[in-house]
């Protein structure tokens, strides 16, 4: 479940006041203790409270004391180089704010005026625009017709390069084409038949005319001889 955002506004209630303070001051003393162990630094933490007579310090008094004279030691420059009050801290928010909401509204008039060129294009017409709609309009097509040529030039350049990688890819096929063939013809050269599967070829070549004449053919279509031509167990 998301946690409620808490209104920054004096507590009236006094007991509901006095019951945030101890749960804050808690949680500050927390902090404190945990970003100077996980950072190494020197830190120390006063807060005074119309809720008990003595201050709450951490880590101790000594320790107060310590950083309080090391700030000292600073030059007065550096003291208030990052020092921040209520009325800083308030004054900080407020520029942040104001950017965030410049950006915003710089955001929404540019939507706006993307709109107004998508209704241009489908036929609207520009008698009824002031001149910093006009403005905005041209600024806005002027940006868009630089993306459509930084494009339109990332395409034309695209062809040459695919066209040179695929002329390098087949002359690649064309090499391994041309080793093949010479490994073949160089096998085939290599090899020495003995004398018996030479006439064996010759003689099944006389039987079934394969090789002799152009009509010559293997009968696989003929089931008389089919038995005969393949006599063994796997072609029934």
């Amino acid at each position: 479940m998301a946690r409620q955002k808490v209104k920054l506004a004096f507590i009236v209630n006094d007991s509901q006041r006095k019951a945030t303070f101890k749960k804050r001051r808690k949680g500050l003393m927390k902090k404190v203790s945990e970003l100077s162990t996980l950072c190494g630094i020197d830190a120390c933490a006063i807060i005074y409270s119309p809720y008990e007579n003595q201050p709450d310090v951490w880590p101790n008094h000594l320790g107060v004391h310590r950083v309080l004279e090391q700030f000292r030691r600073m030059p007065e420059m550096e003291q208030n180089k990052k020092m921040v009050n209520n009325e800083g801290f308030i004054r900080q928010r407020t520029v942040k704010a104001n950017e965030q909401l410049k950006k915003q509204l710089r955001d929404n008039r540019e939507k706006d005026v993307t709109m107004l060129m998508y209704q241009c294009l489908a036929g609207r017409g520009l008698q009824n625009l002031m001149m910093p709609d006009l403005n905005d309009l041209g600024w806005l097509i002027d940006q868009n017709l630089k993306e459509i040529n930084k494009r339109i030039e990332t395409l034309k350049k695209a062809p040459m390069q695919e066209g040179e990688s695929s002329k390098t890819a087949a002359a690649n096929v064309a090499l391994r084409q041309e080793e093949r063939q010479g490994v073949a013809s160089a096998g085939d050269e290599g090899i020495q038949r003995p004398q018996w599967f030479t006439e064996w070829m010759n003689a099944t070549s006389e039987q079934i005319g394969f090789g002799h004449g152009d009509g010559a053919m293997m009968p696989f279509n003929d089931a008389n001889n089919h038995g005969n031509f393949w006599p063994g167990s796997f072609f029934p």
